[in-house]
């Protein structure tokens, strides 16, 4: 009996993520706001559902009243998280929390499923870190002044990343970061938002050539670091945030040729000076015939996305925990394998609608600096889920990125949810913007009404008095002639 309730479970939430993923993409199409948040609010409940069935199966399978605990408490932070963000912000854009609480739904229940402990762990970070977020709206919406840190920004990259050189633990060939008071810190995940920004207020300042060097030389300095301290994932990243960033602030193709080469160029030496990005590139090449020599990760990845198929074996039915840090890098691979490669697809599919809703601000943006801002997270997103799909699939050598929202880690989860925490703010923005054109185009139209009833009253005040007077004159005129006519006849 509870092997139907698996099998019909994982059938009942493909269901709901496609109907949910369907949702994600229609309401770019109505402009109804009535229609728009019915769509809203069925998103809301194709999550929670999906949410509750994921968690009775896990609870049916292990009998721990553990885990009915944890779904309370998750339930209580994402439907808080809707209910405030509406409260708090009610111009913010539902779709962003909408999808950021599903992302992080699938998180809760993957993670949940393959350990307790890290899922309760993850779960007190995230409700850290969507307290941070019920903040940083007001802060972009306030400081005007953001755009100006420019000197501030690029200090601050560079020291954080040189402090990773410096005192930070080797981990899996990488140093990634350091532990202070028992929490492991990775400065890398929040320098990229800070890197954004240093290139947002460069490029908003100037994009004279000479400017131009100063800028790129800095963000070489960033990546540089990065290599040293062996965190090619990042590395990558931020280079690939400021080719896309570069590119469009200045609409040079030589550039972004430049660029590439370039990255070329270091791609070589890293290959040829890393022994693990060597390896790596081996096992991209052939996992199995590497099985023994780094390629057990990648193999067991593409085992478990075989063994999956499209519909998934069902919760608890597959053997994801074989597969190496599988609640971090190869996440994809676990859900993939457990819920389907259609429940993986539609994963990616409720990224993407993330990234076009990203661009979609990034482009009504009326400040270059905000529209970079804007730009460089959706990328600084977007590309890392890329890396990390990409790298489980063997589909490009494995990084060692984390998936936004739904893997586990701190560092990763925190700066994910300041990225989307800016967004809002930024759409926060387009919207007074929109206001404001709105107020002035009724002030513009307001002032054009009183200009010419003033001008009415003014023709009446000084025009229709001497037209009275003239027809007066005429009428007399014309009594005078028809009196001198009569006396003519007589």
């Amino acid at each position: 009996m509870l092997n139907i309730i698996v099998q019909l479970s994982k059938y009942l939430m493909i269901v709901l993520i496609i109907m949910y993923t369907y949702l994600c993409f229609s309401i770019f199409g109505y402009y109804d706001p009535d229609k728009k948040d019915r769509c809203l609010k069925k998103q809301n409940v194709l999550m929670f559902v999906m949410h509750l069935t994921a968690f009775l199966v896990m609870f049916l399978v292990k009998l721990d009243i553990k885990i009915l605990a944890l779904y309370l408490m998750q339930v209580t932070l994402l439907g808080g998280t809707i209910v405030l963000y509406m409260f708090i912000y009610p111009r913010v854009s539902r779709l962003v929390v909408n999808n950021m609480c599903m992302l992080l739904s699938i998180g809760f229940i993957m993670i949940t499923r393959l350990n307790y402990d890290k899922a309760a762990k993850q779960y007190l970070i995230a409700a850290g870190g969507l307290v941070l977020c019920m903040v940083i709206p007001v802060i972009i919406r306030k400081f005007k002044l953001l755009s100006e840190w420019r000197i501030f920004y690029g200090v601050l990259g560079i020291v954080s990343l040189a402090a990773v050189v410096v005192v930070g633990k080797v981990s899996n060939g990488a140093m990634l970061g350091f532990t202070v008071a028992g929490i492991n810190i990775q400065p890398s995940e929040l320098v990229k938002i800070v890197f954004v920004f240093f290139v947002a207020s460069s490029f908003k300042r100037s994009t004279e050539f000479r400017d131009l060097v100063i800028t790129t030389v800095v963000a070489a300095f960033h990546v540089l670091i990065l290599v040293i301290s062996k965190d090619l994932g990042a590395a990558l990243i931020i280079f690939v945030v400021y080719l896309v960033m570069l590119y469009v602030a200045t609409h040079q193709p030589l550039y972004i040729l430049a660029g590439l080469g370039a990255g070329s160029v270091g791609a070589f030496a890293a290959y040829h000076l890393f022994t693990h990005v060597k390896t790596r590139v081996n096992v991209w090449k052939d996992p199995f015939g590497t099985y023994n020599n780094g390629g057990y990760q990648v193999a067991q990845s593409l085992f478990a996305i075989g063994t999956g198929g499209w519909f998934g074996v069902g919760l608890y039915q597959g053997q994801p925990d074989t597969i190496p840090v599988s609640a971090e890098d190869f996440i994809f691979s676990a859900i993939s394998e457990e819920m389907g490669l259609i429940y993986g697809m539609c994963l990616i599919l409720i990224c993407v609608s993330c990234y076009v809703m990203f661009l979609n601000i990034a482009m009504q943006l009326r400040s270059m600096f905000y529209k970079m801002v804007a730009l460089g997270l959706g990328t600084c997103y977007i590309f890392q889920v890329f890396l990390t799909i990409g790298g489980a699939t063997k589909f490009i050598p494995s990084t060692g990125v984390t998936l936004p929202l739904v893997s586990y880690g701190g560092s990763s989860l925190i700066s994910t949810l300041i990225m989307f925490a800016i967004i809002q703010g930024l759409y926060i923005l387009r919207e007074d913007e929109e206001e404001d054109i709105e107020r002035k185009k009724k002030e513009r139209l307001r002032a054009k009404r009183s200009g010419q009833e003033m001008e009415k009253r003014y023709r009446d005040a000084v025009y229709e008095p001497g037209r009275e007077k003239r027809s007066e004159t005429a009428g007399k005129e014309k009594e005078k002639g028809q009196a001198r006519q009569k006396q003519r006849i007589r």
